[in-house]
């Protein structure tokens, strides 16, 4: 979608369509949009389903409403018909589902007329469970006329005990996810051998979500799949669908570990967008150490949610967080009260960690059109069907432009102009954004990061295809180069042991359980309520420290929790419902050493580094802030227990002589380095498909392993993710992107817009902006020249 926009690079009213007019008509609102850019309309290009569709499917497409296929869906259909992996990477609403669905629902009307019975077989993978929910439902409908030549089911986490037995012997089309690939069919090969045996497509969808070390993860399982698969006699196909990502097909030769061809040129008509960049207004409240403060994302998208609701505006606000996006429908609620009693219940919180009959619960009434407004988090940007909107909002930068484009790709599926509003938050990032939209409109969406020869995540992984089948020498090549050191090492260990038929897992324990592919590690903690002992959801373990600690503020369906006590030992949070005026953020510190470097570039007498390190990190500290403002209201002291983690960095060095030309005095010191720090990896995610949350940072005025004035960027998960190492090889370009950034903050010393942190450990303090310029102008002018492009210490991330 960003390939071909017809930019206005300001807000004209007279041309915004209605909702837009709508939410700017209020007194100060214009002024708050700083760029609106124009989409106009595409028209479609057909073309004809190839020779392998079998006359039923297509008559079925036909009677479903489908009339001939985009040129697209048709070039897709004949790789998978050829026997080739292929991509399909287009925009939202292009129609994937029936480009990778025509040639699987012909291979299985075939493979029921087979003498045995049991033909062939089709696994579709989605990285939700509320994804395959509704592409089941795509498919039964789709496949009705074909009776019952097809047989979808979904085997997830969800599905009864007692239906799991059926889909096993009788379903040809199983709908599931990584995790439940991992844990539940691969371990059980023997049971699945003849759904596995006759398997000949394998659908990957939204598959540039699966990056990081979610991406390792699901890579190595892909190839335990097609190794088990083998065992079988089968060679699957892949057939992998993308939003709009850089060199999808080498993307997907990663994920997969086969050649995979690609499709990208989207033949599928398109309604107007207008793309609206919105920046909230600053405050009257003073932040940490008296900066100024901008109104939070959340509150403006609350209120922008209520107005267009209260419009009849269908439209559905992606929030970052699960708890921001519990508060935004609580405040829009709170606001629609005010208008009309009736326009509350029609608006709703989604997000992860909801109990399964409430998230069906909530994707019934979205479809029904029952609810009007939905506050959700990307749970619902992942091709879920949310057909009819008219709006979307994006309270913050979603962290890559693929999901930029993805989440606004929601609003206009029945051709309608259409609304997409990206509200900034008062971050180096989205402020950098907001004020240039070339960035976001001018620029490819950004290639996917992954390292599955991570051997944090490659070596557990060789553990679980071992004890699916002893690992052979053979074996070896499939899992990638690292893999033959590692099992050597793993033989050491005494996990894994050596005989005649190869090498087998040596432990009485699933290996399977050893890994969360999810990459957080550890089983979830439970949110119990104190009074009642009634489960309310579950919070990953990576992330209990910072979301649960002792007196958080826990937000469910509405209602507001006070987190009385974090049991880590037997992973439980008990909370008890209260109405605190405020939220919380947690507070941490960081120390770093360097393990090994792989890398040293000079920048003059500067050095770029990468390569290995330590990091300890401990919560100490939770503040209390205002949900509407921001301000700080108080901080309160935790003594947590450290985390220990070895991962990958990327850091820069200045000497003596640079600091004496930057006219940066050892007072001033600190104060540069950590605002340095903070801005850049504010500003990373521009660069690499990560979150700020995804990297941290230490800066130290004289690290004690490189002997200079250091700043560290890591990754923030075991063995890396490939985000420090992408920092690395664009260091250029991010580092000028920062000190910019910081440069054209209009703040007089430092604000949450350009390098205050909002989990800076050291309470944002020393922060020096001024002095982090003149740093970063030393730096950069011994950096090689910039490629074409888009252009104790002190920690956070």
């Amino acid at each position: 979608m960003a390939q071909d926009p017809h930019p206005q690079t300001a807000h004209d009213p007279a041309s915004s369509p209605p909702a837009l007019a709508r939410l700017a008509a209020r007194a100060g609102r214009a002024a708050r949009i700083t760029h609106t850019e124009h989409l106009p309309p595409r028209a479609g290009s057909h073309s004809h389903w190839p020779e392998g569709i079998r006359p039923e499917v297509v008559d079925a497409l036909h009677e479903a409403g489908t009339g001939r296929p985009w040129t697209h869906q048709a070039q897709v259909a004949a790789f998978a018909l050829g026997g080739q992996s292929v991509v399909v990477s287009t925009g939202t609403a292009s129609g994937k589902s029936l480009a990778y669905l025509a040639p699987v629902l012909s291979s299985l009307l075939e493979g029921s007329e087979a003498p045995n019975g049991r033909g062939s077989t089709s696994l579709y993978l989605a990285p939700t469970k509320a994804l395959a929910a509704d592409q089941r439902r795509v498919v039964t409908r789709l496949a009705e006329p074909l009776g019952t030549a097809v047989r979808p089911a979904v085997y997830d986490g969800d599905t009864p005990v007692e239906e799991r037995e059926w889909v096993r012997l009788f379903a040809n089309h199983v709908l599931t996810n990584p995790d439940m690939l991992h844990r539940g069919i691969l371990p059980a090969h023997a049971r699945w051998s003849s759904f596995l045996r006759h398997l000949r497509y394998v659908i990957v969808d939204e598959c540039h979500t699966y990056r990081g070390v979610f991406g390792s993860h699901v890579a190595q399982v892909l190839r335990r799949l097609r190794r088990v698969c083998a065992r079988y006699g089968a060679e699957p196909v892949f057939l992998l669908a993308s939003a709009t990502a850089a060199q999808p097909g080498e993307a997907a030769g990663r994920l997969t570990g086969v050649p995979v061809r690609e499709v990208t040129e989207d033949a599928s008509p398109r309604g107007g967008l207008a793309f609206a960049l919105w920046e909230p207004p600053l405050t009257d409240a003073g932040g940490e150490h008296g900066a100024p403060v901008r109104r939070t994302a959340v509150a403006e998208c609350a209120d922008l949610l209520a107005d267009l609701v209260a419009g009849g505006v269908r439209t559905v606000a992606f929030v970052r967080s699960r708890r921001g996006a519990e508060l935004v429908a609580l405040l829009a609620q709170e606001r629609l009260a005010a208008v009309d009693p009736a326009l509350p219940p029609r608006v709703a919180a989604y997000r992860g960690g909801y109990l399964p009959e409430e998230r069906r619960a909530l994707e019934r009434a979205l479809h029904s059109g029952e609810l009007l407004g939905l506050a959700s988090t990307t749970a619902l940007e992942l091709g879920v069907d949310v057909s009819g909107l008219d709006a979307v909002l994006i309270a913050g930068y979603p962290g890559t432009r693929a999901s930029l484009w993805q989440q606004a790709g929601r609003a206009g599926r029945s051709g309608q102009e259409a609304l997409a509003v990206l509200i900034g938050r008062d971050d180096p990032l989205d402020t950098y954004l907001v004020h240039h939209p070339e960035a976001l409109f001018r620029q490819p969406v950004e290639s996917t990061v992954m390292d599955p020869d991570n051997p944090h995540v490659l070596a557990p992984h060789l553990c679980a295809a071992a004890a699916e089948l002893p690992l052979t020498e053979a074996d070896l090549e499939l899992f990638g180069p690292s893999a033959a050191g590692l099992v050597g090492q793993l033989e050491r260990r005494g996990l894994l042991r050596r005989r005649a038929s190869g090498w087998f897992w040596t432990r009485r324990e699933r290996a399977v359980d050893r890994i969360d592919i999810r990459g957080g590690g550890g089983r979830p903690v439970q949110v119990v309520e104190a009074g009642t002992g009634r489960l309310l959801g579950t919070v990953e373990e990576a992330a209990a420290h910072t979301t649960v600690h002792d007196g958080a503020v826990h937000l469910h369906q509405g209602q507001t929790y006070l987190v009385r006590h974090l049991d880590l030992e037997d992973s439980v949070a008990l909370v008890e419902q209260a109405d605190p005026p405020y939220t919380t953020t947690a507070r941490d510190t960081t120390a770093i050493s360097v393990l090994e470097t792989t890398e040293e570039v000079p920048w003059g007498e500067a050095r770029l580094c990468f390569g290995s390190v330590e990091v300890t990190n401990r919560v100490v500290s939770y503040l209390r802030r205002r949900p509407i403002t921001g301000e700080v209201l108080g901080e309160t002291p935790l003594d947590m227990p450290p985390r220990t983690l070895r991962t990958r960095a990327v850091w820069w060095t200045v000497t003596d002589g640079q600091l004496e030309e930057a006219r940066v005095s050892p007072e001033e010191l600190p104060g540069a380095a950590h605002a340095a720090e903070h801005a850049s990896i504010g500003m990373l995610p521009l660069f690499a498909t990560c979150d700020r949350w995804d990297i941290g940072g230490v800066s130290v005025p004289l690290h004690p392993d490189t002997g200079r004035p250091t700043v560290f960027v890591h990754d923030g998960h075991p063995g890396g993710a490939g985000f420090a190492e992408r920092a690395f090889r664009t260091a250029g370009a991010w580092l000028r992107a920062t000190r910019e950034a910081i440069s054209s903050c209009e703040c007089e010393s430092g604000c949450p817009s350009c390098i205050q942190s909002p989990k800076c450990g050291n309470g944002n303090e020393p922060l020096d902006k001024a002095a982090a310029v003149r740093l970063l102008d030393v730096l950069l002018a011994g950096a090689p020249a910039p490629a074409p492009g888009p252009g104790a210490g002190e920690a956070d991330g």
